[in-house]
């Protein structure tokens, strides 16, 4: 067995390794130095409470799945849908924005209802039946469901699992927290949010990820504009979770949305100076922060491909908007006309 270095030696490695990749510029290298002793700290305060809150939490298992839920024949379908038809129409360039408009607004209103269900005992398939059936409601398509092999209608992630976790009959308990994340294809578009709901009474730390993590997303916003740069985004994000003793996911990013369900552009929620594209008008793209309470490390991917866990076992909270980038500003396309953040 390989021995692995001592951390001092490894730290020397990581500060020679920026000089290289980064030089001094302006001192750039200087402010990766102190993003890298950020983590160190962030790491060092949330360790203890960490554990402490690992040890009295039951690790979330997988459970069993349901049987696939169909979806009516007369539901348009998304090119990768199995019974889709040989050819899907393309949206007309003009008529994107307010298609965009109207599945983003669809998307939030079905959120709105799985909020309504979350509660201790309720399972997370009967979530799953849940956002099926209000897609359906609405003309809509399920956008995960056989998207690459996934199998349900929605992603739900409880405790550490950071994202894509599979709706089951595992019921959630109380003190759980859990993001639903919601994809539908409607008008040939998708609409794409999440958020992360308490289950019953939760403790302390977990409210304040939580909270903390929402305004991660609203911070991710607030530096977006047209002309800036994607980069901006990240490094508001991770000020913010850093400030408050959290760490920023590395392994998953917002990206583009729109006739496609990922596209370009990749949004990390981190500071990345490569990710230095000029934010256009015309974009459509989401930003949804992964907070964790502990390390942003992703652990092993579960057997079923998808379930995506945080290596030591902390929790993550996740909060998602698609937004549109116009000539003047953004514009948060899943949030219902009226409201506000």
């Amino acid at each position: 067995m390989r021995q692995t270095e001592h951390p001092s030696r490894l730290a020397r490695k990581r500060r020679a390794y920026d000089e290289t990749r980064y030089p001094v510029r302006n001192g750039h290298n200087e402010g990766v130095s102190k993003r890298r002793e950020r983590e160190r700290l962030v790491r060092r305060r949330v360790a203890s409470t960490r554990r402490a809150d690992h040890d009295r939490r039951t690790p979330v298992h997988a459970g069993r799945l349901s049987p696939h839920r169909a979806v009516p024949a007369s539901i348009p379908r998304p090119p990768y849908a199995p019974d889709a038809p040989p050819l899907v129409p393309a949206v007309p360039p003009d008529e994107i924005p307010e298609r965009m408009r109207a599945a983003g607004h669809a998307a939030r209103e079905v959120l709105l209802e799985l909020e309504a269900a979350v509660a201790p005992g309720v399972t997370t398939d009967e979530l799953d039946r849940i956002c099926h059936e209000a897609y359906i409601a609405r003309g809509g398509y399920p956008s995960t469901l056989d998207y690459k092999g996934y199998p349900k209608s929605l992603c739900t992630s409880v405790n550490e699992v950071i994202c894509h976790g599979i709706p089951d009959d595992r019921p959630l308990q109380n003190g759980d927290i859990v993001n639903c994340d919601v994809t539908i294809y409607l008008h040939g578009v998708h609409g794409d949010c999440s958020a992360t709901f308490l289950v019953g009474d939760v403790d302390d730390t977990a409210r304040h990820l939580v909270q903390t993590t929402y305004e991660c997303l609203w911070k991710g916003i607030d530096a977006a504009r047209p002309g800036g740069r994607i980069n901006e985004i990240g490094r508001a994000i991770q000020t913010h979770a850093e400030d408050n003793g959290f760490s920023v996911v590395r392994a998953f990013v917002g990206h583009g949305v729109g006739e496609t369900f990922h596209t370009a552009p990749s949004v990390p929620h981190f500071f990345d100076p490569h990710a230095d594209s000029i934010i256009e008008p015309g974009m459509t793209f989401t930003i949804e922060p992964m907070i964790n309470e502990g390390a942003y490390d992703l652990g092993r991917i579960w057997p079923d491909g998808w379930t995506a866990p945080t290596r030591d076992g902390s929790r993550s909270a996740q909060f998602e908007h698609s937004l549109l980038v116009t000539p003047t500003g953004i514009e948060v396309l899943t949030l219902l006309p009226g409201e506000t953040r």
